[in-house]
């Protein structure tokens, strides 16, 4: 068997979206296919500091994170790179003028800032972990770095922030708008420059839109039987769900556990 590069999204993939835990049979096959002698990573939008503890809970010592631009290798951070900054103020001051509310990730942590409690007042608490920092002379420009912007603007009023597309942007719940990276092939390919793989023995495992971004002809993409159809159409090979084991019966069936040579 020849070596292989695995990339494993967790929310949907490896998880469980019921219970938010790894899937029994998906951790065993980590574990074989780690154990057979391939590279095997994590390939995630979230952020470092929101990935690490899954990473090394489930025996993950690589992982590609922030939405591509974070790379973990052998348990240890090489890079994790901010959003444009620049560009990242525009879109700051363009919705600061329009009257939404706006947080901001200053650096890699459940950290945000704003300068009034807008944000909270349009679309309540983040729907995750998150420490708020209220400063009314709080300014973007005075750090040199910006990590995420959440915008409290509608979908329906997307088309009012007109710098909208300059940035990366994800919307997973409706009453707010995530700026961030957005490219795990970016990242899936650094990690190959980084580890000396090659694109044609790349494995990559998905469930949901975000992750048609690294869903490319240059791997081998799997789709999960619980995954959408835009995914599963541009699969090469459609797996039973995550639940119904899904990965293990893919990598088993594929003969990725038997041993690298």
């Amino acid at each position: 068997m020849r070596k292989k590069y695995f990339f494993f999204d967790i929310d949907g993939t490896l998880t469980d979206r019921a219970t938010g835990k790894i899937v029994p049979s998906a951790q065993e096959a980590v574990y074989k296919l780690q154990e057979a002698g391939h590279f095997v990573s994590i390939a995630t939008g979230r952020a470092a500091y929101k990935s690490v503890g899954f990473a090394k809970k489930h025996g993950f010592a690589n992982m590609v994170c922030n939405g591509g631009h974070g790379i973990y290798i052998g348990g240890a951070l090489k890079e994790n790179e901010p959003i444009d900054y620049d560009k990242a103020l525009a879109v700051y001051r363009q919705a600061l003028s329009l009257g939404y509310g706006v947080l901001c990730a200053m650096d890699d942590s459940e950290k945000v800032y704003a300068r009034d409690f807008t944000f909270y007042e349009q679309a309540g608490v983040r729907k995750e972990p998150t420490t708020y920092i209220i400063d009314e002379k709080f300014d973007p420009a005075d750090y040199d770095a910006i990590y995420k912007l959440y915008i409290s603007i509608p979908a329906e009023e997307e088309d009012r922030l007109t710098l909208l597309h300059t940035l990366g942007s994800l919307r997973f719940v409706p009453d707010y708008l995530m700026f961030q990276w957005d490219d795990k092939k970016r990242g899936i390919l650094r990690m190959l420059e980084l580890t000396g793989g090659v694109p044609e023995d790349v494995v990559v495992f998905g469930d949901d839109t975000n992750d048609l971004v690294m869903f490319d002809p240059l791997f081998y993409c799997v789709a999960m039987g619980n995954g959408t159809r835009a995914l599963k159409d541009r699969a090469d090979f459609v797996a039973p769900a995550n639940i119904d084991d899904g990965i293990w019966k893919t990598c088993k069936g594929h003969g990725w556990f038997e041993p690298v040579t």
